[in-house]
């Protein structure tokens, strides 16, 4: 199959992209930073055609037009609290992936009548929950994109990006202890995410799962068998 024809949602100040398919309940589908939608055509022609799914893409990525001066993981949020509005989706199930996963956080936090169960994978709500090879990384990165930046590439919107990755989500301990979602956390034996802070965001969201799974890492979980497995089965459960 082609890849699935391009949506958008005319919210106030974007023009927000999303692909649909399937039928049955709502699954609402966001990627992670850099990334879009499209990582998600196996999730909703293969993985997932039992729920109606709808692949977003974040503000300042992929189709979706904006004009920003900063990107954050609250305001993509508000995203898809807006579009959900905008589209009458009164409930929806959610699966976010690495800024998508602290997207779904936030969508926790800010309207579980809305979202009544999240799988988070492989999240981080503070910059020190990347391992210390993953920030040199991101940091390298962003010293070359600052240094194309200033001999004259626009390199402006990735650089807007990563430093998503280099702040934190916005989400204090307190404000997790008090999310009434159902949460569900995934994350990879070779993640770039540390586990001791997988485990400490998973003992303080009161109604959340922790998964580990083997044999992956943060940029292969997504596609690996037994974690698609995990969360078909934990969406398809009764409540």
């Amino acid at each position: 199959m082609s890849n699935l024809p391009t949506e958008y949602a005319e919210l106030p100040d974007i023009h927000l992209a999303f692909t649909q398919y399937g039928s049955g309940r709502i699954l609402i589908l966001l990627h992670g930073n850099s990334e879009s939608k499209r990582i998600f055509k196996p999730y909703q022609t293969e993985h997932f055609p039992m729920f109606t799914t709808l692949a977003i893409d974040s503000r300042g990525h992929g189709d979706s037009k904006s004009t920003d001066e900063a990107y954050s993981i609250e305001q993509y949020s508000e995203d898809v609290i807006n579009f959900c509005k905008l589209k009458g989706i009164d409930n929806a199930y959610v699966i976010g992936y690495s800024d998508g996963g602290n997207i779904a956080l936030w969508l926790a936090k800010k309207a579980p009548e809305l979202f009544s169960r999240v799988i988070a994978i492989s999240p981080n709500y503070l910059v020190s929950g990347t391992t210390d090879s993953a920030l040199r990384s991101i940091n390298n990165a962003y010293k070359i994109m600052s240094f194309l930046n200033r001999i004259g590439f626009n390199m402006k919107k990735s650089m807007m990006r990563f430093n998503l990755m280099l702040e934190d989500i916005g989400i204090t301990d307190d404000e997790l202890k008090s999310v009434q979602t159902d949460v569900k956390i995934i994350y990879a034996e070779h993640d770039m995410i540390k586990e001791t802070h997988l485990k400490r965001l998973a003992e303080l969201i009161p109604n959340s799962s922790l998964d580990k799974i083997f044999g992956c890492n943060h940029m292969t979980i997504l596609n690996n068998r037994k974690a698609i497995e995990i969360m078909k089965n934990y969406l398809l459960e009764k409540p």
